[in-house]
């Protein structure tokens, strides 16, 4: 099945086989390569020079730490959902030889060196509790086994939410790792999943505080030239996870009042332009696409059932697909380490209950 078609059926039909398949494969293949690397490695001296290896010992492939981890979150999501997927034993072999307890205490240390205070934060710390979150809604012994190994791992990223947030004056509006809906919106699903009911507190405190009053944001600003999240939409698709339907509805009238009650021959929002996937910050929109679609579907589902809006946000929502799957190749590296997760966080709709 080409990604096209996968995207054109996605709204209605599930995961196939074969699109899991090819996504679990992408993942495989970067989870343990330790090269190219790109690490944000904060030095006290000459004993702090080691190789991702040794810093990460679970998370040291993907090019990444952060995509190291929603590496390993795409592989649970389709092994939970696929059991037969052809690949099922090297996907549960990669998670058992890196979700250990031993690799986790060197994980954890790291996050406690001297000036790692905002490491990862708060990208890659909500992308840990989102995979924690996935293995704790699946019930098999393999997955308690794992989310026992990663726990104190867990515990340390959902404090730095709890440390951060009061002082957090202001929310960060990039279409990058920095920016705080789209995080705030994974941490909320794991500390309902989770029963973290102090962190959904302070979450929805903040949230409330930092974006309730925020009028007519600007899409015509939108993307900035290496975007992968849209500032406008996942505001919306955050908000749309703590309020009522009713009074989400009218929330967005005020946030996003370009959203169209009909369809018109003007795309409201047109498509990311992707002119070279082989440059990883200008492929950065190809995941644009991707989240764009997942959030416009999320957006929809905090609507009200007879809001006229909800048609105009899903057809969106589809070109969307339709571009960003297309890109969900191994042809560059660039892409290959990360959009199989946007993917698949995509067509299994996470993050919509």
């Amino acid at each position: 099945m080409l990604m096209s078609e996968l995207a054109m059926g996605y709204q209605s039909d599930p995961l196939p086989l074969e699109a899991a398949s090819r996504f679990a494969d992408l993942a495989l293949a970067c989870v343990h390569l330790e090269y190219p690397n790109k690490i944000a490695h904060v030095m006290s001296g000459d004993e702090d020079v080691k190789p991702p290896r040794e810093l990460h010992p679970s998370f040291y492939g993907c090019f990444d730490w952060h995509s190291a981890v929603h590496g390993h979150w795409l592989l649970v999501r389709v092994l939970r959902m696929f059991p037969d997927v052809p690949t099922a034993g090297s996907i549960e072999a990669a998670l058992d030889k890196n979700l250990t307890p031993e690799k986790m205490i060197a994980e954890v240390a790291y996050f406690n060196r001297p000036g790692q205070e905002s490491y990862e934060r708060p990208y890659g710390l909500a992308w840990l509790l989102q995979l924690c979150a996935e293995l704790d809604e699946w019930d098999d012994p393999r997955a308690k086994r794992w989310l026992t190994a990663l726990k104190p791992l867990e515990d340390v990223c959902a404090d730095r939410f709890r440390n951060w947030l009061p002082k957090l004056s202001y929310p960060i509006r990039t279409g990058e790792h920095s920016q705080t809906a789209f995080a705030f919106g994974l941490a909320l699903d794991w500390a309902r999943q989770r029963n973290a009911k102090d962190l959904e507190t302070l979450l929805i405190e903040r949230g409330r505080s930092l974006y309730l009053p925020d009028r007519a944001c600007n899409l015509a600003f939108e993307p900035s030239g290496q975007d992968f999240l849209s500032p406008c939409l996942a505001e919306a698709d955050f908000v749309r996870r703590f309020l009522s339907k009713e009074a989400f509805a009218a929330w967005l009238g005020r946030f996003l009042p370009e959203i169209p009650l009909e369809e018109s021959d003007h795309p409201w929002l047109p498509i990311a332009v992707v002119t070279d996937p082989s440059d990883g910050k200008i492929a950065h929109l190809d995941g644009l696409n991707l989240s764009r679609a997942w959030m416009l579907e999320g957006i929809a589902s905090g609507l009200p059932v007879n809001d006229p809006r909800i048609l105009v946000l899903r057809n969106a929502a589809k070109s969307h697909a339709i571009s960003g799957l297309a890109s969900v190749t191994s042809e560059n590296y660039a892409g290959s380490h990360w959009l199989g997760s946007f993917a698949t966080y995509l067509i299994t709709k996470r993050g919509i209950r």
